[in-house]
């Protein structure tokens, strides 16, 4: 009888975008604490010093490259260098770009597009890139961090709602088209996390309705039938399943993690 398989990456090579902060810190940090070999990518080279610094203080480590990935070439270049420098990619983990949020006068095509190259873009140019190199080994697993509000619209995130929407759809259809190929993808639909994206948000949300910051959180925490915000961790621990062997037949899925705020079916 063959073993149940465990949740360890060890002689994996785990690439995660927005690796410097937040969610995509914790995914970094789960993953080399499996035993994976990370390769961080973000756009500030300091940021993501910083976060390597953080990592060798608990006796782990990093590969970073600096790149902003809403620019199609420098995410190609990205891609190129983890396979070259650091070995052929085993998983993705998507967690960079953070559209900003707008009150409704703002709102217009501009903020659209900005919106798009943020988020949209900046996990697109990567996923189809990784996509086809794993496709080509006959296995990989892609696990992209978008954000429930691509699901529970907000007046204060229609532009960054629509881009979620938009790589939930894509997510699930590149499930589809790689299934036979042995490369898996999956999303995580993170709602309020205990990060600095959802603190600036809830200063814009704050400065339009002319409440305090106090009050804004509070009013999301009542609507959150656990209490309280997510932790970055809790989000890693969920990609760090779906991207493991124990996943191994989960591919297509959008994991909602809102504390049960939304109730879908």
């Amino acid at each position: 009888m063959k073993s149940a398989p465990v949740l360890t990456f060890d002689g994996a090579i785990v690439m995660v975008t927005g690796a410097s902060k937040g969610i995509g810190f914790a995914c970094a940090r789960a993953f080399a604490r499996s035993g994976a070999t990370v390769a961080g990518v973000s756009r500030s080279h300091e940021n993501l010093e910083a976060a390597r610094a953080a990592l060798q203080s608990e006796g782990l480590d990093m590969h970073t490259i600096a790149a902003d990935l809403g620019d199609e070439a420098a995410a190609l270049e990205a891609v190129r260098r983890v396979e070259d420098e650091v070995g052929a990619i085993s998983v993705l983990v998507n967690s960079a770009g953070a559209a900003r949020r707008y009150a409704l006068d703002q709102l217009g095509g501009a903020a659209f597009r900005a919106a798009m190259d943020a988020k949209y873009f900046s996990y697109m140019h990567v996923i189809d890139a990784v996509a086809r190199r794993m496709a080509m080994r006959q296995r990989g697993s892609i696990v992209n961090v978008i954000g429930q509000g691509g699901k529970s619209p907000s007046p204060f995130h229609i532009a960054g709602g629509a881009a979620n929407a938009a790589l939930m759809l894509a997510t699930v259809g590149y499930a589809r088209a790689y299934a036979r190929q042995g490369v898996r993808f999956n999303a995580i639909n993170p709602g309020l996390t205990r990060t600095g994206r959802v603190e600036s948000g809830i200063a814009v949300e704050a400065e339009s309705s002319g409440r305090s910051r106090e009050e804004v959180l509070a009013d999301h925490i009542a609507g959150i039938p656990m209490g309280r915000l997510a932790e970055p961790e809790e989000v890693a621990n969920v990609a760090l399943f779906l991207a493991s062997d124990l996943a191994s037949y989960v591919s297509g899925a959008v994991i909602p993690m809102d504390g049960c705020a939304a109730a879908f079916i």
